[in-house]
Protein backbone atom coordinates (compact mmCIF):
# COMPACT_ATOMS: atom_id res chain seq x y z
CA UNK A 1 0.00 0.00 0.00
CA UNK A 2 1.52 3.28 -0.78
CA UNK A 3 1.20 6.06 1.52
CA UNK A 4 0.79 9.37 0.35
CA UNK A 5 3.48 12.09 1.12
CA UNK A 6 0.98 14.25 3.81
CA UNK A 7 0.05 10.84 6.17
CA UNK A 8 3.90 10.36 5.99
CA UNK A 9 4.50 13.69 6.95
CA UNK A 10 2.09 13.40 10.09
CA UNK A 11 3.44 10.13 11.07
CA UNK A 12 6.42 11.19 11.38
CA UNK A 13 5.52 14.40 12.74
CA UNK A 14 2.91 12.03 15.61
CA UNK A 15 6.40 10.21 15.83
CA UNK A 16 8.24 12.77 17.12
CA UNK A 17 5.65 14.11 19.39
CA UNK A 18 6.05 10.71 20.69
CA UNK A 19 9.30 10.62 21.20
CA UNK A 20 9.57 14.48 22.70
CA UNK A 21 6.84 13.45 25.05
CA UNK A 22 8.42 10.47 26.30
CA UNK A 23 11.77 12.63 26.86
CA UNK A 24 10.39 15.10 28.80
CA UNK A 25 8.03 12.91 30.69
CA UNK A 26 11.51 11.32 32.19
CA UNK A 27 13.29 14.79 32.70
CA UNK A 28 15.19 14.13 35.86
CA UNK A 29 14.72 17.62 36.85
CA UNK A 30 11.24 18.37 35.59
CA UNK A 31 10.32 15.22 38.06
CA UNK A 32 11.66 16.92 40.88
CA UNK A 33 10.29 20.39 40.15
CA UNK A 34 6.80 18.29 39.67
CA UNK A 35 7.47 17.27 42.61
CA UNK A 36 9.19 20.04 45.35
CA UNK A 37 6.63 22.11 43.88
CA UNK A 38 2.72 20.31 44.74
CA UNK A 39 3.96 19.44 48.25
CA UNK A 40 5.32 23.68 48.49
CA UNK A 41 1.69 24.28 47.55
CA UNK A 42 -0.34 22.12 48.94
CA UNK A 43 1.54 19.94 51.93
CA UNK A 44 -0.04 21.61 54.91
CA UNK A 45 3.15 20.08 57.76
CA UNK A 46 5.93 21.64 57.24
CA UNK A 47 6.06 24.03 60.50
CA UNK A 48 5.08 21.27 62.60
CA UNK A 49 7.35 18.65 60.82
CA UNK A 50 10.09 21.10 61.53
CA UNK A 51 10.69 21.08 57.91
CA UNK A 52 12.41 23.92 56.04
CA UNK A 53 11.06 23.07 52.19
CA UNK A 54 13.13 25.91 50.88
CA UNK A 55 15.85 24.79 52.14
CA UNK A 56 15.38 21.06 50.83
CA UNK A 57 15.17 22.79 47.62
CA UNK A 58 18.58 24.62 47.95
CA UNK A 59 20.04 21.55 49.24
CA UNK A 60 18.76 18.43 46.63
CA UNK A 61 17.79 20.69 42.91
CA UNK A 62 21.71 21.02 42.73
CA UNK A 63 21.57 17.53 42.54
CA UNK A 64 20.01 16.95 39.69
CA UNK A 65 20.95 17.14 36.10
CA UNK A 66 19.50 15.67 32.28
CA UNK A 67 21.95 12.28 33.38
CA UNK A 68 20.42 11.52 36.80
CA UNK A 69 19.39 7.83 36.32
CA UNK A 70 16.05 7.33 37.88
CA UNK A 71 17.10 5.14 40.18
CA UNK A 72 19.57 8.25 41.28
CA UNK A 73 16.78 10.57 41.47
CA UNK A 74 14.08 7.89 43.25
CA UNK A 75 16.77 7.75 45.82
CA UNK A 76 17.48 11.72 46.52
CA UNK A 77 13.71 12.27 46.46
CA UNK A 78 13.64 10.03 49.52
CA UNK A 79 15.87 11.28 51.04
CA UNK A 80 14.59 14.74 50.81
CA UNK A 81 11.16 13.77 51.84
CA UNK A 82 12.22 11.60 55.03
CA UNK A 83 12.52 14.93 57.77
CA UNK A 84 9.02 15.05 57.30
CA UNK A 85 8.23 11.54 59.22
CA UNK A 86 4.76 11.37 58.09
CA UNK A 87 2.86 8.24 57.31
CA UNK A 88 0.57 9.80 54.74
CA UNK A 89 3.75 10.82 52.70
CA UNK A 90 4.81 8.03 50.06
CA UNK A 91 6.57 7.98 46.84
CA UNK A 92 6.12 4.67 44.45
CA UNK A 93 8.41 3.78 41.65
CA UNK A 94 6.39 1.36 39.71
CA UNK A 95 9.37 1.42 37.01
CA UNK A 96 11.85 0.07 39.54
CA UNK A 97 10.06 -2.53 40.97
CA UNK A 98 7.46 -3.65 43.67
CA UNK A 99 9.79 -2.73 46.63
CA UNK A 100 10.09 0.71 45.87
CA UNK A 101 7.57 1.99 47.70
CA UNK A 102 8.92 4.70 50.48
CA UNK A 103 7.41 5.90 53.09
CA UNK A 104 9.22 8.05 55.42
CA UNK A 105 7.23 7.36 59.07
CA UNK A 106 9.00 5.97 61.87
CA UNK A 107 8.32 2.57 62.55
CA UNK A 108 5.73 2.59 65.53
CA UNK A 109 6.56 0.79 68.52
CA UNK A 110 4.29 -1.76 68.18
CA UNK A 111 5.42 -2.91 64.85
CA UNK A 112 8.67 -3.20 66.10
CA UNK A 113 7.17 -5.38 69.07
CA UNK A 114 5.43 -7.29 66.15
CA UNK A 115 7.17 -7.45 63.22
CA UNK A 116 6.13 -9.73 61.29
CA UNK A 117 2.48 -10.80 60.14
CA UNK A 118 2.70 -14.31 62.30
CA UNK A 119 3.28 -12.35 65.41
CA UNK A 120 0.52 -10.07 64.71
CA UNK A 121 -1.48 -13.60 63.92
CA UNK A 122 -0.64 -14.23 67.58
CA UNK A 123 -1.26 -11.16 69.37
CA UNK A 124 -4.88 -11.32 67.94
CA UNK A 125 -5.47 -14.89 69.38
CA UNK A 126 -3.76 -13.55 72.57
CA UNK A 127 -6.84 -11.10 72.66
CA UNK A 128 -9.63 -14.21 71.85
CA UNK A 129 -7.98 -16.08 74.48
CA UNK A 130 -7.92 -13.28 77.09
CA UNK A 131 -11.61 -12.50 76.28
CA UNK A 132 -12.52 -16.36 76.18
CA UNK A 133 -10.92 -16.92 79.57
CA UNK A 134 -13.04 -14.33 80.94
CA UNK A 135 -16.25 -15.85 80.01
CA UNK A 136 -16.93 -14.07 76.61
CA UNK A 137 -18.65 -16.08 73.75
CA UNK A 138 -16.68 -17.13 70.60
CA UNK A 139 -16.18 -13.65 68.23
CA UNK A 140 -18.73 -13.92 65.49
CA UNK A 141 -18.06 -10.88 62.42
CA UNK A 142 -21.05 -8.84 61.29
CA UNK A 143 -19.76 -7.24 57.77
CA UNK A 144 -15.85 -7.12 57.11
CA UNK A 145 -15.23 -4.69 59.97
CA UNK A 146 -17.12 -5.52 62.70
CA UNK A 147 -15.95 -8.56 64.80
CA UNK A 148 -17.88 -8.81 68.18
CA UNK A 149 -18.26 -11.02 71.17
CA UNK A 150 -19.66 -10.98 74.62
CA UNK A 151 -19.76 -11.94 78.51
CA UNK A 152 -22.22 -11.95 81.41
CA UNK A 153 -22.58 -8.06 81.39
CA UNK A 154 -19.50 -6.68 79.02
CA UNK A 155 -19.53 -6.31 75.32
CA UNK A 156 -16.62 -6.46 72.88
CA UNK A 157 -16.39 -4.53 69.47
CA UNK A 158 -13.15 -5.09 67.14
CA UNK A 159 -12.99 -2.48 64.33
CA UNK A 160 -10.45 -4.09 61.94
CA UNK A 161 -10.60 -0.65 59.47
CA UNK A 162 -12.59 2.10 58.66
CA UNK A 163 -13.96 1.71 54.88
CA UNK A 164 -15.58 -1.12 52.89
CA UNK A 165 -18.43 -2.33 53.34
CA UNK A 166 -21.67 -0.12 51.72
CA UNK A 167 -23.28 2.36 54.47
CA UNK A 168 -26.93 0.62 54.33
CA UNK A 169 -24.95 -2.86 54.75
CA UNK A 170 -22.69 -1.21 57.79
CA UNK A 171 -25.59 0.22 59.45
CA UNK A 172 -27.52 -3.28 59.23
CA UNK A 173 -24.22 -4.68 61.29
CA UNK A 174 -24.10 -2.04 63.62
CA UNK A 175 -27.99 -2.95 64.21
CA UNK A 176 -26.93 -6.96 64.91
CA UNK A 177 -23.98 -5.76 66.67
CA UNK A 178 -25.90 -3.39 69.29
CA UNK A 179 -28.79 -5.74 69.81
CA UNK A 180 -26.60 -8.47 70.76
CA UNK A 181 -25.55 -5.87 73.68
CA UNK A 182 -28.67 -5.71 75.39
CA UNK A 183 -28.20 -6.19 78.79
CA UNK A 184 -24.94 -5.29 79.16
CA UNK A 185 -23.40 -2.40 81.16
CA UNK A 186 -20.82 -1.64 79.51
CA UNK A 187 -18.21 -2.34 76.16
CA UNK A 188 -15.16 -2.31 74.81
CA UNK A 189 -14.12 -1.23 71.47
CA UNK A 190 -10.74 -2.45 70.30
CA UNK A 191 -8.99 -0.15 67.25
CA UNK A 192 -5.59 -1.56 67.69
CA UNK A 193 -4.11 -2.46 63.91
CA UNK A 194 -6.61 -0.12 62.45
CA UNK A 195 -5.41 0.84 59.23
CA UNK A 196 -7.93 3.89 58.99
CA UNK A 197 -10.70 4.67 56.35
CA UNK A 198 -12.62 7.28 55.80
CA UNK A 199 -14.89 10.30 57.88
CA UNK A 200 -18.21 9.02 56.53
CA UNK A 201 -17.37 5.37 57.97
CA UNK A 202 -15.96 7.12 61.04
CA UNK A 203 -19.13 8.67 62.03
CA UNK A 204 -21.20 6.58 60.58
CA UNK A 205 -20.35 4.04 63.50
CA UNK A 206 -19.28 6.57 65.88
CA UNK A 207 -22.91 8.11 66.02
CA UNK A 208 -24.06 5.08 67.59
CA UNK A 209 -22.47 5.79 70.71
CA UNK A 210 -23.54 10.14 70.76
CA UNK A 211 -25.57 10.82 73.81
CA UNK A 212 -26.23 13.81 71.78
CA UNK A 213 -25.40 16.33 68.74
CA UNK A 214 -21.45 17.44 69.92
CA UNK A 215 -18.76 18.99 67.53
CA UNK A 216 -16.65 15.89 66.25
CA UNK A 217 -13.90 17.65 64.95
CA UNK A 218 -13.00 20.80 62.53
CA UNK A 219 -10.58 20.30 59.53
CA UNK A 220 -9.12 22.92 57.14
CA UNK A 221 -7.64 21.98 53.54
CA UNK A 222 -4.15 23.45 52.08
CA UNK A 223 -4.44 24.71 48.88
CA UNK A 224 -1.96 27.13 47.98
CA UNK A 225 1.42 28.02 49.67
CA UNK A 226 2.57 29.41 53.23
CA UNK A 227 0.89 29.53 56.13
CA UNK A 228 -2.05 31.03 55.49
CA UNK A 229 -2.93 29.14 52.30
CA UNK A 230 -6.04 27.23 54.01
CA UNK A 231 -9.36 27.38 52.93
CA UNK A 232 -12.01 28.08 55.15
CA UNK A 233 -12.45 25.78 58.49
CA UNK A 234 -15.06 23.31 58.15
CA UNK A 235 -16.61 21.58 61.15
CA UNK A 236 -18.28 18.53 60.79
CA UNK A 237 -20.60 17.56 63.47
CA UNK A 238 -21.80 13.96 65.78
CA UNK A 239 -25.36 13.37 65.61
CA UNK A 240 -27.27 11.03 67.59
CA UNK A 241 -28.20 7.54 65.87
CA UNK A 242 -31.80 6.50 67.04
CA UNK A 243 -30.05 2.71 67.90
CA UNK A 244 -27.53 3.90 70.35
CA UNK A 245 -25.47 2.36 72.95
CA UNK A 246 -24.77 4.99 75.73
CA UNK A 247 -23.62 3.11 78.44
CA UNK A 248 -19.92 2.89 79.52
CA UNK A 249 -17.08 2.39 76.99
CA UNK A 250 -13.15 1.56 77.08
CA UNK A 251 -11.38 1.91 73.79
CA UNK A 252 -8.31 0.94 73.42
CA UNK A 253 -5.74 2.30 70.84
CA UNK A 254 -2.19 1.76 70.27
CA UNK A 255 0.63 3.70 67.73
CA UNK A 256 -0.28 1.28 64.87
CA UNK A 257 -4.12 2.98 64.83
CA UNK A 258 -3.74 5.11 61.86
CA UNK A 259 -5.76 7.78 59.78
CA UNK A 260 -9.42 7.09 60.33
CA UNK A 261 -8.79 5.07 63.35
CA UNK A 262 -6.90 8.45 64.42
CA UNK A 263 -10.16 10.42 63.60
CA UNK A 264 -12.31 8.31 65.63
CA UNK A 265 -10.76 7.95 68.62
CA UNK A 266 -10.51 12.21 68.92
CA UNK A 267 -14.06 12.21 68.15
CA UNK A 268 -14.96 9.20 71.10
CA UNK A 269 -13.30 11.36 73.26
CA UNK A 270 -15.84 14.07 73.17
CA UNK A 271 -18.32 11.43 74.46
CA UNK A 272 -18.66 11.63 78.59
CA UNK A 273 -18.86 7.67 78.77
CA UNK A 274 -15.37 7.26 77.28
CA UNK A 275 -12.48 6.11 78.22
CA UNK A 276 -9.35 5.50 76.66
CA UNK A 277 -6.45 2.72 77.40
CA UNK A 278 -3.30 2.14 75.66
CA UNK A 279 -0.82 4.19 73.46
CA UNK A 280 -1.68 7.61 71.58
CA UNK A 281 -2.85 6.59 68.28
CA UNK A 282 -0.99 7.43 65.46
CA UNK A 283 -1.28 10.96 64.42
CA UNK A 284 -2.02 11.33 60.54
CA UNK A 285 -5.52 12.69 60.46
CA UNK A 286 -5.54 14.15 56.78
CA UNK A 287 -6.72 12.00 54.08
CA UNK A 288 -4.10 11.65 51.45
CA UNK A 289 -3.92 13.79 48.44
CA UNK A 290 -2.75 11.39 45.35
CA UNK A 291 -0.49 12.71 42.67
CA UNK A 292 1.48 11.22 39.87
CA UNK A 293 4.78 12.59 38.42
CA UNK A 294 5.58 12.92 34.66
CA UNK A 295 7.19 10.14 34.52
CA UNK A 296 4.56 7.91 36.47
CA UNK A 297 5.61 7.71 39.77
CA UNK A 298 2.80 7.87 42.26
CA UNK A 299 2.87 9.93 45.51
CA UNK A 300 0.89 11.02 48.48
CA UNK A 301 0.59 14.22 50.85
CA UNK A 302 -1.07 15.14 53.57
CA UNK A 303 -2.91 18.92 52.75
CA UNK A 304 -5.26 18.76 55.44
CA UNK A 305 -5.13 19.71 59.48
CA UNK A 306 -7.73 18.10 61.70
CA UNK A 307 -9.19 19.64 64.91
CA UNK A 308 -10.98 18.40 67.95
CA UNK A 309 -13.84 20.08 68.87
CA UNK A 310 -12.16 22.00 71.24
CA UNK A 311 -9.31 23.24 68.35
CA UNK A 312 -7.16 20.88 69.52
CA UNK A 313 -5.01 18.98 66.77
CA UNK A 314 -3.27 16.26 67.40
CA UNK A 315 -0.88 15.61 64.17
CA UNK A 316 2.75 13.85 64.76
CA UNK A 317 1.58 12.79 68.77
CA UNK A 318 -1.94 11.24 68.08
CA UNK A 319 -5.01 11.12 70.69
CA UNK A 320 -3.50 10.96 73.97
CA UNK A 321 -5.42 8.43 76.22
CA UNK A 322 -6.41 7.89 79.99
CA UNK A 323 -5.16 4.87 80.93
CA UNK A 324 -1.13 4.46 79.39
CA UNK A 325 -0.27 1.29 78.65
CA UNK A 326 1.48 -1.02 75.61
CA UNK A 327 1.21 -4.45 74.48
CA UNK A 328 4.81 -5.79 74.28
CA UNK A 329 5.91 -9.48 72.88
CA UNK A 330 5.91 -11.16 76.13
CA UNK A 331 2.44 -10.66 76.27
CA UNK A 332 2.39 -13.37 73.64
CA UNK A 333 4.14 -15.88 76.13
CA UNK A 334 1.84 -15.24 78.78
CA UNK A 335 -1.27 -15.44 76.69
CA UNK A 336 -2.52 -12.58 78.01
CA UNK A 337 -3.74 -9.01 76.43
CA UNK A 338 -3.13 -6.50 80.19
CA UNK A 339 -5.15 -3.73 77.85
CA UNK A 340 -8.34 -5.68 77.59
CA UNK A 341 -7.78 -7.14 81.27
CA UNK A 342 -7.67 -3.15 82.23
CA UNK A 343 -10.87 -2.16 80.22
CA UNK A 344 -12.67 -5.18 81.97
CA UNK A 345 -11.06 -4.15 85.58
CA UNK A 346 -12.76 -0.39 84.45
CA UNK A 347 -15.61 -1.33 83.42
CA UNK A 348 -16.81 -3.48 85.93
CA UNK A 349 -16.70 -0.47 88.41
CA UNK A 350 -18.83 1.34 86.52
Amino acid sequence: MKISPLALSLVLMLNGLTLLGAKESSDPVKNFEALWTIFHERYAFFELRGVDWQAQYDKYRPRVGKDTTDEQLYALLCEMLKPLKDGHVNLKAKSLGKKNLYNPEKTPHFFKEFNTRKLEKQFEQVVVKTLRKKGFSEPRNATDLLVYCRGKDLGYLLITEFEGVRPNKLDDALDKVLSSMDGTKGLIIDIRLNPGGTDQCVYQIASRFADRKRVGHHRKTKTKPGPDGFAELKTRYLNPHENTYSKPIVLLTHDASFSGADVFAMVMTELPQVTIVGEPTNGIFSNMLEKKLPNGWKYTLSFQVYYSADMACYEGKGVPVDVPMRNTRSDLEKEVDPLVLKALQLLSKK
